[in-house]
């Protein structure tokens, strides 16, 4: 009867002209979203001006996903009673959670307020919380929650200099500012692998404006008590075009990075982390409102070659997958565009807020886990995997390098009639941070992990590659969309001449340290001696234990430029070049250890087969 009665309720706000919502005399709404659906236009509790929670015993409850959603009031919301909503974060107490709260401290005054950590309840009952407790120790506890303030963190911007600034419990964080905070070892709820808190305050409304700078990071968020529509927020007016003068110039290069940490994290010191920033961008709505996403996962884990979590170490559940709707309380990262005034802001507006439940398919909270997201059904939008399905008239794969099969960096490459050979806003996205051994696109002298092209056959992709150690690389490529089955994507090695079609087959090379910023490109052609296609047939890769010999078997007689040898640490334990052409060829493995090796074989047509073989002496 509740979900009924407001139901009614909503639909009378919705229909009001300049309607206000008053809860006063320690009255209470209770708003369960279970009995709302994701349909357009449809909000739980929408209000066309403000919220006046008045008395501080007065409150709004929202459960199960319920949002509210506000029209265009002026005055901003006021009150000294509290709105009510719940969050889920890490439980894992050396992991990050970024934060951005949904509200702020609860004055009689008008408009939006500052917020505090310690703003932030345990809840005890499906409407009775208490104050959260706040230690300076590494860890905190579930239950009783304790919040460690050592962790609490915000990040200021300016025209000069960019850095973390530690905080507080009692710290005032500007509306729309992000913060930091870790998980606290254990869950509140029995059988649940994730932290629910409950944000107890004023709710925030309205336009939130906050300073950003040239090529610098603003941490920032969704501030409302509902979801943000990424592509609302990217493509506002205001952000994109900073005044009449220079309309072409946006405020940020378009893209959002959040930070994703490791499920097996176990470390507080930095050195040890394990984690990374996703990309995300999207494509401005037409009148239909349809977008195109991109995005590419934090580089934290080791992938497969097609792109799925590898169960080697550091294992895990996989990476998350930014979406559309931000959810609520979800912190992110921006960066200023180059050559920005000093003065420019971004804007975040209730025109760009929606209800969209954060279990249905296009919105995720990153934390280390998503125990909450219940509802597995795969929107139309998406490949069975996840991976967002581009129109017709796009192009687009992504590539994958694995570094020592420890971790992997992935890029992803977009085609279509309107990119440029400059920036393009929402196609494209910078690389957030760099590992000391890592891989991205070039354009400008800019390191980018999202790049645009309008496709050509003679298009030639530049690869930077940065090694920090001797490792094995492993180059792959996956969610390949648009393109004819019968064309290559060749990742060339120009130092060896190499042509390889990485939707046939994947490339694994030795090398030192160093920077390789002219070894290696993406073509769609070739230049290969012969169009005769090899494979894995055409050898055979074996040990004979009894002599501890290495054994290569080329019954076909075909010229073979060099054989390598590597052990799983990627280390060159064979090699032998200008091989020729005979029968068969033997090599000695008496000072090998037991395990598992590659033997990567290059033909003088620039074809690559790699094999696994078992050493046992």
């Amino acid at each position: 009867m509740r979900n009924h009665v407001l139901l009614f309720f909503a639909i009378l706000l919705s229909f009001c002209a300049s309607a206000q919502l008053t809860v006063r005399q320690s009255s209470y709404i209770f708003v369960d979203g279970a009995g709302f659906t994701d349909a357009a236009g449809v909000a739980p509790l929408f209000v066309t001006d403000e919220v006046n929670i008045v008395e501080p015993g007065s409150r709004i409850y929202l459960r199960n996903e319920a949002q509210i959603i506000q029209g265009t009031g002026t005055t901003g919301n006021s009150g000294e009673g509290e709105l009510s909503v719940y969050q889920e974060g890490n439980t894992n107490q050396w992991a990050y959670n970024y934060w951005c709260s949904p509200i702020g401290n609860n004055s009689n005054t008008n408009g939006n307020e500052a917020a505090r950590v310690n703003l932030i309840d345990e809840s005890t009952g499906l409407t009775s919380s208490v104050d959260a407790a706040f230690i300076t120790a590494y860890n905190g506890t579930s239950s009783p929650l304790t919040i460690s303030s050592r962790w609490l963190y915000t990040f200021v911007v300016s025209d000069e200099y960019s850095e973390w600034v530690s905080i507080d419990e009692t710290s005032n964080i500007p509306t729309g500012l992000g913060f930091t905070m870790k998980g606290m070892g254990t869950s509140l709820v029995a059988g649940a692998s994730s932290q629910r808190y409950d944000f107890r305050g004023k709710p925030n409304s309205g336009t939130i404006t906050n300073n950003i700078a040239s090529e610098q990071f603003t941490f920032m968020g969704n501030p409302y008590p509902s979801a943000l529509d990424a592509a609302d927020f990217l493509w506002d007016p205001q952000n994109v075009n900073l005044d009449e003068v220079n309309p072409v110039v946006p405020s940020t290069t378009g893209a959002l990075y959040y930070w994703e940490q490791a499920p097996n994290s176990n470390s507080h010191y930095i050195e040890d982390y394990v984690g990374g920033y996703a990309s995300y961008t999207c494509t401005q709505p037409d009148g239909s409102d349809n977008i195109v996403e991109s995005f590419v996962a934090a580089p934290y884990q080791f992938h497969l070659s097609d792109g799925s979590v590898a169960g080697t170490p550091p294992a895990g559940s996989g990476s998350h997958v930014a979406r559309r709707y931000i959810p609520i309380g979800q912190g992110f990262m921006v960066e200023g565009a180059v050559g920005i005034p000093s003065t420019s802001l971004v804007y975040v507006k209730n025109s760009h807020r929606n209800f969209y439940k954060e279990t249905s398919t296009n919105s995720e909270f990153f934390r280390t886990t998503s125990d909450n997201n219940d509802d597995n059904t795969v929107d139309s939008q998406y490949d069975e995997n996840g991976y967002f399905l581009v129109p017709s008239e796009y192009k687009r794969f992504r590539i994958l390098t694995s570094f020592n099969d420890l971790y992997s960096r992935e890029l992803l490459a977009n085609f279509h009639s309107s990119a440029t050979e400059g920036f393009d806003y929402g196609l494209e996205a910078k690389m957030p941070e760099s590992n000391a051994s890592d891989i991205n696109w070039i354009q400008d002298n800019e390191n980018y992990v999202i790049q645009a092209h309008n496709f050509e056959l003679e298009l030639r992709i530049p690869l930077v590659l940065t090694l920090e150690n001797q490792q094995l690389l492993r180059f792959g490529v996956f969610d390949v969309q648009n393109f004819d089955v019968s064309q290559p994507i060749f990742l060339h090695d120009i130092d060896e001449n190499i042509y390889v079609d990485l939707r046939t087959q994947n490339y694994s090379i030795n090398l030192p340290s160093g920077i390789y910023d002219s070894r290696f490109e993406i073509t769609f052609q070739s230049e290969t001696l012969s169009t005769t296609e090899i494979t894995d047939e055409d050898f055979d890769v074996f040990q004979n234990t009894k002599d501890s010999v290495l054994t290569i078997l080329n019954p076909n007689g075909l010229d073979i430029q060099s054989v390598s040898v590597f052990d799983i640490s990627g280390k060159s334990v064979i090699s032998a070049t200008h091989v020729g052409n005979q029968s068969n060829y033997h090599y000695s493995t008496k000072s090998l250890s037991d395990g598992v090796y590659v033997a990567s074989i290059h033909t003088e047509n620039n074809q690559v087969i790699s094999k696994k073989v078992i050493i046992k002496n």
